[in-house]
């Protein structure tokens, strides 16, 4: 039973306001549609390595799209909008952004937390990914599981008011999952998402808690589900290397901020788990922990964590960071797939790279 029908509204009046007009342009403007609009820029990119230089041109800014929002997060591009959705998970609802608008609109509400259930903790959406027929996939914090929206993203709120979902996995080994936060499919097509406590309230010590870790999980195309690493903190972000080879998964956790790194074979499954990145140092003096991240087709990660999002080459040395002046929770590659989008707690931002989405 919905706690009330959710609205799709790809047309619904702009709730959240946008800033443009700014003395400073970023040296690649982006033009779609049409449409220039130049966007006020923000923050700096903090360059570590000369090989940033290939990756983010020299002068190069974050842009600010739109602000307002508690916190961002799971941003995904329609490339047949084109529009970027994301969440804001705390208010429940999801929002979109295109090109040539001056604000964000209410695309979902509810979005995360649909049902009846009293619900103290943060219910919301959480993070997107889109499947192989480009339905989209949501990880769902209020509900627990991960869904699928049953309605078109790129056409739904044109010709429907109500939206329904179609439960993926909501339970393993016969307990519910704690607050499913990042997806992602692998090579093979199988999905991968962690699931820390996050949505829960009360964390870990939640009495709706009811598996005992904060897992990482792969669920094969037949249905089976396997635990693939139940010792992290506070798993988050998730994402592959461009030949599938490695999977890297954040760890939010202030006292052990790390990014790991897998080996990955031929069935989807893990081994030689190992610490990618160790950022734990950086949390004391930066906002944001190790969250949501994308690679790029070169194999450069970034990872939104203490900072700002921490580029990494894939060999594991820090590159630089894209600040924004506030917690970067992820991020998702848009329009040509040179834009980085960016969810930034309260604000939407993105940049332009040079290299691309893989």
């Amino acid at each position: 039973m919905l706690k009330h029908a959710p609205t799709l509204a790809l047309a619904a009046t702009a709730l959240i306001a946008g800033t443009r007009g700014c003395a400073e342009e970023n040296p690649d403007t982006i033009t779609d549609r049409g449409i220039s609009m130049t966007y006020q820029t923000i923050g700096n990119v903090q360059r570590l390595d000369p090989r940033i230089d290939d990756i983010i041109a020299p002068g190069t800014r974050p842009e600010r799209l739109a602000t307002g929002f508690q916190w961002s997060e799971g941003p995904v591009w329609i490339s047949d909008g084109p529009f970027l959705l994301f969440s804001d998970v705390p208010t429940n609802k999801m929002y979109r952004w295109q090109e040539g608008d001056t604000s964000a609109a209410i695309f979902l509400d509810p979005s995360g937390l649909t049902s009846d259930e009293a619900w103290k903790g943060e219910g919301g959406s959480n993070g997107m990914t889109l499947d192989a027929n480009g339905s989209l996939i949501i990880a769902q914090h209020g509900d627990r599981r991960v869904a699928r929206l049953d309605q078109d993203p790129a056409t739904a709120g044109l010709n429907s008011d109500t939206a329904t979902f179609s439960t993926i996995i909501d339970a393993f080994q016969g307990r519910r999952l704690n607050s499913p936060n990042d997806v992602v499919f692998g090579p093979n097509g199988d999905l991968y998402f962690t699931d820390p406590p996050y949505g829960l309230p009360d964390g870990d010590t939640s009495p709706l808690r009811e598996q005992p870790h904060n897992g990482v999980y792969r669920l094969a195309a037949d249905g089976t589900m396997e635990l693939l690493d139940g010792l992290l903190t506070r798993p988050n972000g998730i994402a592959f290397s461009p030949d599938g080879a490695t999977m890297y998964v954040s760890n939010s956790d202030p006292d052990h901020a790390v990014w790991m790194a897998y080996d990955v074979d031929g069935a989807g499954s893990v081994s030689n788990r190992r610490v990618f990145f160790d950022a734990t140092s950086l949390v004391a003096t930066n906002p944001g922990l190790p969250d949501g991240m994308k690679i790029d087709a070169a194999g450069n990660i970034f990872g939104t964590g203490p900072g700002g999002v921490l580029v990494f080459s894939p060999d594991g040395n820090h590159l630089g960071t894209i600040g924004t002046g506030s917690a970067v929770a992820n991020c998702a590659f848009g329009d040509d797939g040179r834009t980085l989008y960016l969810t930034a707690a309260n604000q939407l931002a993105r940049i332009r790279i040079l290299t691309g989405k893989q």
